[in-house]
């Protein structure tokens, strides 16, 4: 569990070598200026994005994680933001 001062996220997103994910973009920037620390995964390939997608039983990226918990893509981190915005 973070304490008060500190709030980190997990974010894996797609960022190919011909494209980056706009939603983890937004999703990235949404947690910063939020003001949480971003441990930020890229996922570099489509084999990887598979693996990932595959492994925690989702259909897309990018995923954000908080204390453990997958909050989801950035309509579902957006969401979140609004509901435990201090």
């Amino acid at each position: 569990m973070t304490d008060a001062t500190t709030k980190t996220a997990t974010l894996y997103r797609m960022v190919l070598p011909d494209h980056t994910c706009p939603f983890g973009v937004r999703a990235k920037q949404m947690l910063e200026h939020a003001g949480y620390t971003v441990d930020d995964q890229i996922l570099r390939t489509r084999e990887e994005t598979d693996a990932f997608e595959q492994k925690h039983d989702v259909k897309t990226t990018p995923q954000v994680f908080i204390d453990g918990e997958r909050i989801g893509g950035s309509d579902a981190v957006e969401h979140y933001l609004a509901e435990h915005a201090a």
